[in-house]
């Protein structure tokens, strides 16, 4: 794993992307950009903690065959991410998607091959993000492997390398169980607290934690349709892990709507809404809070302020 790829220079990206930049080397990490960004981000920089980060940027076409690609963008730009990735993407490159939800993993799957993706996420990073400067007070960890939970040499590969960068990362016994648990914590508390403009801390009420788990027991009951089971002792761990982070930070989701950007509720609610139709499960809670972002992403759209 000598050659890495990553595309997205978000608040997940840069950080992961510094540690490997820090062992590897400019020579071995690029950040997979298009012609605009690649100047934008040479001329004003990435700054990480008030420290501008010293990363290599290149188009697709000046990037070599990677060993490993981590995209790190958001959802509503993973078909655009997919093109160019093309020239990166050789007959061994592993590829770690580190997007929300559950779809990518099987969108890349279509584009490049199965045997190339890995499932993975990344969780508990706080940060904050602001044009070009990112501010993180914890860096949580990334979580990964085969989707049959095989530990194959690339899991153990990339866990050398991420043990050698200083990366956090957990390889669970589990993972397609693991990555439906995080959407489930997305879809509830990415939207809620994205409708609230509230904090992690703000969350820790009763109002908030009875809309939770009725999201969630959606989210349950469409996972187990599709042959996955998530135990009700993981809702209320979930409440505890978000609630507990305090009211400096608040969720990506959250962050989005405050600035005007586009959300991912398609690839939250919008996914929950989606399944439930194939499988005929109700999912009224979803429903309800999918209209209210989208309702609030047209007003902002109205004022002008969606970017």
């Amino acid at each position: 794993m000598k050659h890495i790829a990553i595309l997205g220079c978000g608040a997940v990206g840069a950080l992961y992307g510094l540690r490997l930049h820090n062992l590897l080397g400019k020579e071995h990490v690029c950040f997979l950009v298009d012609e605009e960004r690649k100047k934008r981000y040479t001329q004003e920089g990435i700054y990480l903690n008030d420290q501008i980060a010293p990363f290599q940027y290149c188009t697709s076409k000046e990037a070599p065959v990677a060993d490993l690609i981590i995209l790190a963008t958001k959802n509503h730009h993973l078909t655009d991410a997919i093109s160019m990735l093309q020239p990166v993407v050789g007959p061994e490159t592993a590829i770690l998607s580190l997007l929300n939800g559950i779809e990518s993993e099987r969108e890349l799957s279509k584009a490049f091959g199965k045997e190339k993706v890995l499932y993975s996420f990344a969780v508990g990073l706080n940060s904050t993000h602001i044009g070009n400067r990112i501010t993180y007070t914890k860096e949580g960890r990334i979580v990964f492997g085969e989707k049959n939970n095989e530990k194959t040499e690339r899991v153990k590969e990339i866990s050398a390398l991420f043990d050698r960068a200083g990366i956090s990362y957990l390889v669970p016994e589990n993972i397609e169980r693991e990555l439906w648990n995080k959407f489930m914590l997305n879809t509830a508390y990415n939207t809620l607290s994205g409708l609230l403009s509230a904090t992690y801390g703000d969350l820790d009420q009763d109002p908030v934690w009875n809309l939770a788990q009725k999201v969630c027991k959606e989210v349950q009951s469409v996972a187990k349709a599709e042959g996955v089971l998530l135990p009700a002792s993981l809702i209320e761990e979930n409440h505890r892990i978000v609630t507990s982070l305090g009211f400096a930070g608040k969720t990506s989701m959250c962050q989005d709507m405050d600035a005007g950007r586009k959300t991912e509720n398609q690839w939250f609610s919008g996914t929950v809404i989606k399944l439930g139709k194939v499988h005929g499960i109700p999912t009224p809670t979803c429903e309800v809070l999918s209209a209210l972002v989208e309702a609030r992403e047209n007003i902002s759209l109205r004022l002008g302020q969606v970017q």
